[in-house]
Formats: structure tokens, sequence, C-alpha cells
């Protein structure tokens, strides 16, 4: 599935001798951009499922990873200094030799393939390499978070038009990609919740949510009762939104590592329409790119995924560019 001819592997490269956790860096400093992260080494992962039972055939989010590895990611992040193990494919099952079962549909293959994002992750962490995992769509960091927080206690910067917190009893779809970051703080099915090991993977302490303006209405109980801290476009457009990020990272300052979730809908469509669940009023290409820039200044970066980058709805490749750019950003690419 996906893209048939992976990269070939490239030598190990170990950590700095600074350790995973580099002290923060100072914006006036003129450094290395492979500094901003623990590790210069980068597992790249490609996991495609499009598992929403509610279309009849693959909307085009399973052609994502390949997209932005056409658009030059790999020869990006080598640029900027990382030395880039693309571990291919993450295998998953096909969706056109599924039948969707009644209720979460095809929970029983995102569970197997979310599974396999866990140790991938889990490895590289292990490896003292940075886990990037390319969706798909944002189920996937049901593994990646799991993976990462495997023996590490982890936070995590959502970037999303919506939640992502409904369960099978709140959610009006049942689609499983609007239930990750639910499952992974302890709500929702027990296949997603104990995923890789039983239990949530996630303190509600350790996540925020960043740029959201799409929530259904039992998710947005859910959020609140759950104590999730939250950051909507309102409070950005009347707080702005550098001072809202610096208070975001700064509430995740205690944990290990940092993962940074980025969803392409966190943008507003007119910059990235190649997304299936466009929601107006999002993130604009200055303010995506200053966020990614605030996020590498502050550093601890131990884990990022990108998802939901869905060619056939695109134009011109044009939301695989601006998330290569936005990742560049995240990276350390800076303009002095």
């Amino acid at each position: 599935m996906g893209d048939p001819h992976p990269i070939a592997p490239a030598p190990p490269l170990r950590a700095p001798a600074s350790g995973r956790h580099p002290p923060r860096r100072n914006p006036e400093q003129t450094r290395p951009p492979s500094n901003l992260l623990p590790s210069h080494h980068v597992h790249l992962g490609r996991s495609p499922p499009d598992h929403d039972p509610h279309r009849r055939r693959p909307s085009g989010v399973d052609l994502g990873p390949t997209a932005l590895r056409y658009a030059g990611l790999k020869s990006e992040l080598t640029r900027l200094g990382y030395r880039v193990e693309d571990r291919g494919n993450i295998e998953t099952v096909e969706r056109d030799t599924l039948s969707a079962a009644p209720g979460l549909g095809f929970l029983q293959p995102v569970v197997e393939a979310c599974e396999r994002i866990y140790e991938a992750s889990r490895q590289a962490v292990a490896d003292d390499a940075v886990p990037l995992v390319l969706g798909g769509d944002h189920s996937i960091a049901i593994g990646t978070v799991g993976g990462v927080s495997h023996e590490h206690r982890t936070g995590v910067l959502w970037i999303d038009a919506h939640g992502d917190f409904n369960t099978p009893e709140t959610s009006p779809t049942g689609n499983l990609h609007g239930m990750p970051l639910a499952a992974l703080c302890g709500h929702g099915a027990p296949e997603l919740v104990n995923l890789g090991r039983p239990g949530p993977k996630l303190q509600p302490e350790d996540v925020v949510l960043f740029g959201v303006r799409d929530l259904d209405s039992g998710e947005q109980a859910l959020i609140q009762q759950a104590g999730i801290a939250t950051y909507t476009m309102r409070q950005i457009d009347e707080r702005g939104l550098a001072p809202l990020a610096a208070e975001a990272l700064e509430l995740l300052d205690h944990v290990d590592l940092l993962h940074v979730s980025l969803d392409m809908d966190s943008i507003d469509p007119r910059e990235a329409p190649g997304v299936g669940t466009q929601a107006p009023g999002g993130l604009s290409y200055r303010e995506g790119h200053l966020l990614m820039e605030l996020i590498a200044e502050h550093g601890g970066i131990g884990s990022v995924d990108v998802v939901e980058v869905n060619p056939i709805l695109d134009t011109r490749n044009q939301t695989a560019k601006l998330a290569l750019g936005l990742l560049s950003s995240l990276f350390g690419r800076s303009i002095l």
C-alpha cells in the first residue's frame, strides 16, 4: 500500500553527546538546526490507512505519505542536517479487501496498523532517533504516541481543527479518526485504549489541543470533563498566536518528550485544500509557520506525526508542499 519504492536505509547515527534533552535555544543564537531536537537521527515511517466506513472507496488520504515523499521531505531534512532513515511503509491491510463490521467499522485493521506503528515508534526512541510518522488519518497517533510514551512521560501538542476526543458513545459518525486522543487518555473502545499496553498512555495535564474550531457536543463535554487544555481559534484571534503558543508549550515543560501531532486540517482550507474534513477559519500560512518555528525554538521534540494530506482533494500538491514547509520549520529551518 502507498509508495512501492522505499528509500534504502541510512546507517544509524547516535544521539548527540548532550543526551536526549538539549538546552532550550535562544532565538538570537546561531546554532545548527539539528541541535534543536534531542537526536540528529530521524526514523521516517509511512502509514497510509484510510479506514472510514462511511466512504465507499478510499478517499485519497492513503496517498498522503507518497505525496510528502514526492514533495521532497527526505532531502529537505537531510539538507537541515539530519540523518534520515526511511523505514518505508508500515504495513496495513488494503481497504478494498475489508468488510466494515457493525459499529466501529474497520476497528480491527486500525488496531493492527497502530500496533505496528507503536512498536516502530517505541524502537525509534530506544535507538535514540526521532520517529516521524506520515499518515494516513489521525488514528495513527494512537500507535505513535503509545510507542513513544512506552518508557518516557510524553506531552502532546495536538494541532487540529477537531478535538479527536470522541468515543463510540459520543461520536455522531463512528469514525475512528475522530477518537485517537480520547483513546490515548483512556476513553473509548478497549481495543484502542489498551493498544500496546493496558490503560491510558497520556495524563490530561500532558495534553494541549491547539487551533480547535469544530467540536461535536458530546466530545466538547468530555474534553471539559477530562480537563484538557484547549486553545481555540477564537482565543488565537483575540490574544495572538505567539503568546498562546508560548503558554501551551510551558504547560508541557514537565514532560520527558514532546510529541507534535499536526493535522493539516488545522490550516485554513484556502491554504490547505487537500484534507478530508475541511473547517473554515483555520490557521493562516504564516501562523502555521510561526507556530512550528516557536515549537522548534522551545526544543525538546521527541516525535512527530503529520496526517490528513489528501492528494486527490488537493490542488497541484499544494497541501503536501505546505506540510513539507511546516515540517521544515519544525525541524529548524529559519530565515536567518
